[in-house]
């Protein structure tokens, strides 16, 4: 069943705030932000790419469930929410794995449940070919980390707006809105203050600097068959930034792999089918 707006934009318990649970961490060279909250077996939550993302703004709807029983931590990337952001010019999936491998250590984790969206999904999946020891399971929604399909040409309309954002005469409101409604099948909840709220966080000087510069995507087709971590593949029917015949080829690729479509769901399955996706999560996490 498709989401109410009221469900899609369900916060964290009150008592729980972003303030209340910010964190830092030093992870080799880069300062890493990440919030955390509850206790138990930890799953570490990616959050994807699009302008003013941050793993609290991507995940914060989900924390109700996922930290009932488990220590959640939600970490911004380099290069987003409050991480440091520093300039990385080719093969940014493995730096980024690279980072969620030390992070991992100065945190005392050795083994981790993972949950990325996207981009987060895409470095998840790197981090488990680099390192496979850290990965128990991996949960991947709508990512991308190859750069051809056989049908549907490639940038998709959603990452295409999240490419043009800061491009021509730089971010805009109404650019948001765009590349907001890309990204989900309904955007009857993408209200004014939660436009405002993604465009305000997108529009810091140092994340503006920090996209000039931004690294080209790393494509990884030939290493899929090396991802060996549990791997549930989650897409939604109608995402219009990552093509079905990605998680179609992944789940041929991958040696242990299953895969979730939802109907009536774009790029954020984790938001629209909160009530259906959490459950799903955490049985594949038990198994």
């Amino acid at each position: 069943m498709l989401a109410s707006a009221a469900m899609m934009t369900a916060e964290a318990p009150r008592s729980v705030t972003e303030e209340s649970t910010s964190k830092y961490a030093q992870a080799g060279g880069v300062r890493v932000h990440y919030n955390e909250v509850g206790s138990g077996p930890p799953i570490l939550c990616i959050h994807g790419a699009g302008p003013g993302a941050s793993a609290w703004s991507n995940f914060r709807g989900n924390i109700q469930d996922l930290a009932r029983d488990n220590r959640m931590i939600m970490m911004d990337m380099p290069g987003f929410g409050k991480s440091d952001k520093p300039i990385v010019t080719e093969n940014r999936l493995t730096f980024w794995a690279g980072v969620i491998d030390k992070f991992l250590d100065a945190l005392g984790i050795d083994q981790v449940d993972i949950v990325g969206n996207s981009m987060g999904g895409q470095a998840g999946i790197k981090l488990a070919i680099d390192r496979p020891r850290r990965v128990k399971h991996l949960v991947i929604i709508g990512s991308t980390p190859v750069q051809a399909v056989g049908q549907q040409p490639l940038p998709l309309e959603g990452i295409r707006n999240i490419s043009e954002f800061y491009d021509g005469a730089g971010p805009s409101k109404e650019k948001m809105r765009r590349t907001l409604t890309s990204l989900v099948y309904d955007a009857s909840f993408l209200t004014d203050e939660l436009v405002e709220e993604r465009y305000q966080a997108a529009i810091a000087p140092d994340l503006i600097d920090w996209n000039k510069h931004r690294a080209p995507a790393q494509d990884l087709y030939f290493e899929l068959g090396n991802n060996k971590a549990p791997t549930l593949i989650v897409w939604g029917q109608d995402d219009r930034a990552g093509a079905l015949e990605v998680g179609l080829l992944m789940l041929r690729k991958f040696p242990n792999a299953r895969m979730h479509v939802f109907q009536r769901c774009g790029h954020w399955a984790h938001v629209e089918h909160r009530e259906e996706f959490d459950p799903l999560v955490l049985d594949f996490f038990r198994q």
